[in-house]
């Protein structure tokens, strides 16, 4: 397990240099983070050519240590009370109309990290009223007044992570819940029934296939809308090993059921991560329209 090479379909191609500095001297300029950077997205190239990115609020350092991921672990610096006002700088220097907001856990805060999300969703807005905001947030150890203080500057997508199947918490994400997450997803629909949810998980972990099904139906049962499903790659040595490389196929079949059993959009592929093409399918959502608001 984890000695086997990666096969032909995880062959991605990389963007010149040229085709990524402009959004890369936006984030140096205005000191800002990118979970493509720091989680070692293998569709960063892509996206920077494009003048897409995640942003990555509250920090470079995560008080948790999830096991699949190569975010460092750690308290760090106070936080930057300037940063959703450069966020939105960067907005509208890249000119987006659909933008996504994460962070690491900060479980050392009261609120997790909720007021500075709730701030850089209100200092975007306040650059033009129609730009669509995603955010992917952190679980706030389920906490209800954190979740209500995102979703009270109404995002058009609430995203958290599902990330594995039930069995494969305790290796996987020791410091986290599985019900607490979905439970999550539950709250936000009950609080904010017309903000779109979403969530995604990866594949290649060890988990088997009626265990990814119990995982989507638990998810369906959330009234999550939206799904992505990507497959597992060891960011680095210190981290879990693949077990198994999914191909295509069976990443195609995911998709077909997951439609069946009602998702809304559902994304299902080896590169797929969860803000990958977030636009894309958001608009598969019903929202055609805001493309052409100015």
């Amino acid at each position: 397990m984890g000695s086997e090479r990666k096969p032909s379909w995880l062959k991605k191609r990389i963007p010149p240099y040229k085709d990524v500095i402009g959004v890369k001297s936006i984030l140096v300029e205005k000191s800002l983070h990118t979970v493509c950077e720091e989680a070692l997205c293998p569709n960063i190239g892509e996206c920077f050519s494009r003048s897409s990115a995640t942003f990555l609020i509250l920090g470079r350092r995560c008080t948790r240590s999830c096991r699949f991921c190569a975010i460092e672990n750690g308290i760090d610096m106070p936080v930057d009370e300037g940063e959703p006002k450069r966020v939105a700088d960067a907005v509208k220097m890249m000119n987006l109309k659909y933008v996504v907001i994460t962070s690491v856990s900060r479980d050392d805060l009261t609120d997790g990290g909720a007021s500075h999300f709730a701030k850089t969703i209100k200092a975007i807005r306040m650059l033009r009223s129609k730009i669509r905001v995603e955010v992917l947030i952190p679980d706030f150890k389920g906490d209800l007044s954190s979740l209500k203080t995102v979703l009270n500057e109404s995002p058009d997508v609430l995203n958290h992570n599902i990330e594995t199947v039930e069995r494969l918490y305790p290796s996987v994400r020791p410091e986290a819940d599985y019900r607490t997450s979905l439970n999550l997803l539950k709250m936000s629909k009950q609080v904010s029934p017309s903000i779109t949810t979403k969530s995604g998980f990866m594949l290649g972990l060890g988990e088997d296939r009626s265990e990814v099904l119990k995982l989507m139906k638990d998810l369906r049962d959330m009234e999550c809308d939206i799904l992505t499903i990507g497959q597992y790659l060891q960011p680095r040595r210190d981290r879990l090993p693949v077990v198994r490389y999914i191909p295509p196929e069976e990443f195609a079949e995911l998709k077909r059921i997951g439609i069946e059993m009602g998702f809304k959009a559902l994304a299902s592929g080896p590169f797929v991560r969860s803000s990958y093409c977030a636009v894309d399918l958001f608009l598969q959502c019903g929202y055609q329209s805001f493309w052409f608001e100015k």
